[in-house]
C-alpha cells in the first residue's frame, strides 16, 4: 500500500519553488547531474521497497519522515544547500533569520551604482520637489547633467556618440533608480512634483544611504519586475533565486571567476527554469537561459546595487564574457546563517 506524499498541485520537494506536476513528478527515472542521486519521486520508490504497513496512515507517516529527512539533506546541485533550505531562499527570502539577515542599517554607507544615482536624484529633488515631463519623467536636462556627474565626460562622450540623452529612457540606469525609489517608498508624486516622501526623509537625516539602501535593495529583489530591463524572455526563477546568486557569491566570489561558472551553479540548481525559453532560430535554451541569468541576476543586480564586481574580459564592444568578484559591501549588507 502506498500513497505520494506531495500532491500534483503541492510545492515539489526539490525546492524548485514549482508544483511538483511540473517539476519532479514523472521523473522517476532521472538522476541529478549525473551523480546517481536518485530524483525524489525515485527515492521515495526504493525507500518503500520492502517495506510493510498495517495501515494507509502507516503509510503516510513513512513517507512524511522520509521526506522531512530528504528535505534537511544537503545537495551538491543547491551548492551545500537542502532543499528546506533552498524552498526557504526562494519563498521568505527576507523573513528566514536561520538561512540570512538583511541588515536594516548598514554599518557604513554604500558605495554602488544605484546608490550614486539615488543621491544625485535627492539632490535635484531637494526641498523644493523636480517637476517632470509631460509624460512623467526625469527632466531631460537633469537626466543630462546626472549622466555627465555619473559616467565623467569622457564616458558620456562615448556613451551618447550614437544618440543624444533625450528622454529619461535614454538613460536606463537612472530610469530604473527613479522606478525603484518610488517601489521602495522614498519618491513620489504631490501636486505635479517629485518629492521625497516623509519616511525617505527621516531615513536619511536618521543614518543616510546606509538606512536607504536596505529599503531599494528590498524593493528591486521584490517588486521591480527584472524583465522589464532586458529583451529577454519572462523567467521568473532568475529573479526569485536572488538570494541563492547572493549565497554563490557570498561562498565562491572571493577570487574572481568567469560569469560561465555561475551560469552553471544556477543551471545545476534550477534546470526546469529552460522549460521558460522559447525556441529560437539563433540560440539554444540553454544559450538564451546563461545569457539572461547574466544580465539579470549579475550585471542588472549584483553590479548595480555594489555586491560584486562584474567587469569584461575584453574592451572588445562584441564581448560578452565577464570575470566575477564579490564586493565587501554584500557582507555589510545581509549575514548569511548556513554553511559556506
Amino acid at each position: 500500500m502506498t500513497t505520494s506524499p506531495t500532491g500534483r498541485n503541492g510545492p515539489c520537494p526539490c525546492g524548485s519553488g514549482k508544483k511538483f506536476k511540473h517539476c519532479c513528478l514523472g521523473r522517476e527515472g532521472t538522476r541529478a547531474s549525473g551523480q546517481g542521486v536518485p530524483s525524489p519521486a525515485q527515492a521515495l520508490r526504493e525507500a518503500l521497497g520492502g517495506q510493510e504497513f498495517q495501515s494507509l496512515e502507516d503509510v503516510q507517516a513513512f513517507a512524511s519522515e522520509h521526506m522531512r529527512q530528504q528535505n534537511q539533506r544537503p545537495l551538491d546541485d543547491f551548492e551545500g544547500l537542502s532543499p528546506e533550505q533552498m524552498g526557504g531562499m526562494l519563498n521568505q527570502p527576507f523573513s528566514c533569520p536561520r538561512l540570512v539577515v538583511f541588515q536594516e542599517v548598514l554599518d557604513s554607507a554604500p558605495d554602488a551604482p544605484i546608490t550614486r544615482l539615488f543621491s544625485l536624484l535627492v539632490e535635484a529633488i531637494g526641498e523644493q520637489g523636480l517637476k517632470p515631463t509631460a509624460k512623467g519623467n526625469l527632466p531631460r536636462r537633469f537626466c543630462r547633467e546626472a549622466a555627465l556627474a555619473y559616467w565623467g565626460e569622457q564616458k558620456y562622450q562615448e556613451n551618447t556618440r550614437f544618440g543624444g540623452l533625450n528622454r529619461e529612457d535614454d538613460f536606463s540606469d537612472l530610469h530604473v533608480t527613479r522606478l525603484v525609489a518610488e517601489l521602495a517608498g522614498l519618491v513620489r508624486t504631490y501636486k505635479g512634483k517629485f518629492i521625497l516622501s516623509r519616511e525617505c526623509r527621516r531615513l536619511l537625516a536618521e543614518g543616510g544611504l546606509a538606512a536607504v539602501y536596505p529599503k531599494l535593495l528590498r524593493a528591486y529583489a521584490e517588486r521591480f519586475n527584472w524583465a522589464y530591463r532586458d529583451g529577454y524572455v519572462e523567467v521568473p526563477i532568475v529573479q526569485r533565486a536572488f538570494l541563492f546568486t547572493l549565497y554563490l557569491l557570498w561562498r565562491h566570489g572571493g577570487t574572481w571567476r568567469p560569469q560561465t561558472f555561475y551560469e552553471e551553479a544556477f543551471l545545476r540548481a534550477f534546470p526546469v527554469a529552460l522549460n521558460d525559453v522559447p525556441p529560437s532560430p539563433i540560440f539554444t535554451a540553454k544559450e538564451q537561459l546563461r545569457r539572461c541569468y547574466t544580465g539579470r541576476a549579475l550585471l542588472d543586480f549584483a553590479d548595480f546595487f555594489g555586491l560584486a564586481e562584474v567587469e569584461k574580459i575584453s574592451e572588445d564592444i562584441l564581448c560578452d564574457e565577464y570575470q566575477v568578484k564579490v564586493l565587501p559591501l554584500l557582507g555589510d549588507a545581509l549575514r548569511f546563517k548556513v554553511s559556506g
